[in-house]
């Protein structure tokens, strides 16, 4: 409740401003910043109900419909200003605010009125947060009344033309809200919808969790969608067209040093799938008494149900002995169907871990098409051979080019026996806790591997020196799938870029040409998701195969240079949140067994795997490509180590003077900031 001395000045207040604030290089939604009547009264933002986007795209001409909805938690009417600063190239095609059964109209300012509204505002505000929007137009109206503990209700919408770059297009759209809303927001949807006469290929976002559907070429929805959140970056989404079976795309970034690249490539979205051979092997000892069996069961017939007509498969269940349903693969016809759910229905468990029998009895006699091979267990190796080290080396000897995906359910799982195993048979493991559901896991995996469409792929780069890929290891594509490559590259050019792998046990090759840039900063994602992917790929060595001087120094090095919080270097992070940095940074376990043995392998392939770039504590902040951290109240340089530094006076003429578009978001981080510009180290002091 508003105290009575302030509440008696705030009614005495009439103006209030309005903003939504958009531009082309970093975008926001609105707030509400009321006009207190002396400058002791700080201004209170009002929250923002709910943000809604549509999103049209067709042959790279868009239309942006945003829907959102401002509160006003005050006891009277409020009046207001909309400021809608204006993306390079956009129109407005529509703004709809009515007041009293009145259309509200609105008027465009060019860039320098609008630079001077947003340094009016930063002064009333004593917040530097807005000078990133510095530039560009911006489309202004006046708005009257917002009721008292009400909300208005406001839909704009504009037009824009991608331009594509090679074959691939770039789209951005606001959501950094987190300055400016004081409570969270209670739903943030953003539904895209791409249509394109050339096939629809790579799908891709760096900054935000994604659904993607795409059940023909030519069309696709994107959805993102949280509830009770502040968003805290900009929505970024690419997507590429091209005629090919395979489509590739590349993404470049090059400033000063080797330049760094993101490789995608998907296969065509319709095509009858490939014949595959499956076989489903099933731990059924003591331990999967109970639930664990249960959903396990489940999870099988739903695989047998969605075999395809030509599949063949096969399914063996193991405790101390192995037990197969056939001799051999067979067909999924209606017959074998029906044995493979009795056989499923009369699993019961007991007994011991035979896993070493299990896997070498999982391989087929005669493998002239892809197999595949799921497998799913809760404990570790109690029967038959124990030594890890043997069993991996017995798995991996008698596998003639079968894939095997894992699934270790429960804490009481060896990660390194599972992990290896995976990893060096061209799969990868999934970890299911004790309380998450074993049915929706297995059958989310059968869903990804169900149709396979292209593998043992390879990739050849001439004439740019391409180094450090990750993955090391190239993942077989499968129909409804996409593959991403990081790497470093030396020189720049076109290029030729060679993908080969078998289709249906024929070896095929596609060849791209692709721009790999003399300059380009745009995509200033890449190194920091290329670093995040070694980092992963170094930790995993360290997990599989222990610790080295070599290995520690490199993770240390890429982890400063990049603002990555490791294990290794949570010393960057300040300790105003001491427990929750060290439970989610502390130094890998030692232990293959375990609870904590599965939290790091969780944290190990998610970091291996990644595909988003959010800084991992609130104390790390990215620029671009650079990196700032919160070390006494100043955000610094990652980079600045006591050089003597040119100081400015937060607000003051100076301060004002040197802002502009290249330190607009360098200058939004707050009043307290030590960078470099041109050679020159700056300190910002309040």
């Amino acid at each position: 409740m508003l105290k009575p001395d302030l509440l008696y000045k705030l009614k005495k207040v009439k103006k209030f401003i309005l903003f939504l604030l958009w531009t082309s290089l970093v975008f926001s939604d609105g707030i509400i910043i009321p006009h207190p009547p002396s400058p002791e009264i700080k201004p209170i933002p009002l929250s923002v109900d709910f943000h809604n986007v549509s999103c049209k795209i067709k042959e790279g001409f868009v239309k942006t419909t945003v829907y959102q909805a401002f509160l006003n938690d005050y006891n009277q009417d409020i009046e207001g200003t909309y400021i809608f600063p204006l993306p390079k190239d956009a129109s407005i095609s529509s703004f709809s605010l009515f007041s009293d059964g009145k259309k509200i109209e609105g008027e465009i300012l060019d860039k320098d009125k609008a630079r001077k509204i947003y340094e009016d505002i930063v002064r009333r505000l004593k917040d530097p947060g807005l000078l990133e929007y510095i530039g560009g137009d911006l489309f202004k109206a006046r708005v009257y009344p917002i009721p008292a503990k009400g909300k208005k209700e406001i839909e704009i919408s504009y037009e824009e033309l991608l331009k594509a770059d090679e074959n691939v297009f770039r789209y951005r759209y606001p959501l950094d809200v987190e300055k400016y809303s004081p409570k969270p927001i209670r739903e943030v949807l953003i539904d895209v919808e791409i249509e394109s006469s050339i096939p629809i290929k790579n799908i891709y976002s760096p900054t935000h969790n994604i659904k993607i559907e795409k059940k023909e070429d030519y069309y696709a929805k994107i959805t993102y969608k949280e509830t009770n959140t502040k968003p805290d970056s900009d929505f970024i989404l690419y997507y590429s067209v091209d005629e090919s079976f395979l489509g590739a795309s590349l993404l470049s970034y090059r400033d000063e040093d080797d330049g760094y690249f993101l490789f995608l490539a998907s296969p065509k979205e319709k095509e009858e799938p490939f014949p595959k051979d499956i076989t489903f092997t099933i731990d059924t000892s003591g331990s999967m008494r109970g639930e664990k069996l249960k959903q396990a069961k489940n999870a099988l017939i739903f695989c047998i149900d969605s075999l395809n007509l030509e599949d063949r498969f096969n399914i063996i269940r193991f405790s101390s002995d192995v037990e197969s349903l056939f001799e051999d693969m067979e067909p999924s016809e209606w017959e074998n169907k029906n044995k493979a759910k009795r056989f499923i229905e009369d699993m019961s468990a007991g007994g011991g871990t035979n896993i070493n029998d299990a896997l070498i009895s999982s391989f087929i006699k005669v493998q002239k098409r892809p197999h595949i091979i799921i497998f799913l267990t809760d404990g570790i190796p109690t029967v038959g051979e124990r030594n890890v080290d043997l069993i991996i080396k017995n798995v991996s000897g008698k596998n003639k080019g079968s894939r095997i995906f894992v699934f270790g359910v429960g804490d009481d799982v060896n990660t390194r026996l599972l992990d290896t195993i995976s990893q060096e048979n061209k799969g990868f493991s999934t970890y299911v806790s004790p309380d998450e559901d074993i049915e929706g896991a297995v059958s989310g995996l059968y869903k990804k591997v169900e149709n396979p469409a292209f593998s043992d792929i390879s990739l050849f780069f001439s004439p740019i020196k391409i180094y450090d890929l990750y993955p090391k290891k190239l993942p077989d594509l499968f129909f409804g799938s996409q593959f991403i490559v990081l790497g470093r590259y030396k020189d720049y050019g076109m290029a030729t870029v060679t993908v080969s792998g078998k289709m249906k046990e024929e070896i095929k090759t596609y060849e791209y040409n692709l721009r790999f840039s003399k300059k380009e900063t745009k995509n200033d994602f890449i190194p920091r998701l290329w670093a995040t992917r070694k980092i992963g790929y170094l930790l995993d060595q360290i997990r599989l195969f222990g610790e080295s001087k070599e290995i520690i120094d490199e993770i240390i090095t890429l982890s400063k240079k990049y603002g990555i919080i490791t294990p290794y270097t949570s010393f960057l992070v300040v300790e105003e949140e001491p427990k929750r940095i060290e439970e989610r940074f502390r130094v890998l376990s030692k232990t293959e067994v375990g609870a904590t043995a599965v939290k790091d392998a969780k944290k190990v392939f998610a970091l291996k795997e990644e595909t988003l770039v959010k800084p991992s504590v609130e104390q790390v902040k990215y620029i671009g490509k650079d990196v700032y951290i919160l070390k006494d109240g100043i955000w610094q340089d990652i980079n600045y180590s006591d050089e003597e530094t040119k100081k400015i006076k937060y607000e003051s003429k100076d301060y004002f003077d040197m802002l502009n578009e290249d330190l607009a978001r360098v200058f939004s981080l707050g009043k307290n900031i030590i960078f470099k510009y041109r050679g020159v180290w700056y300190q910002i002091i309040d």
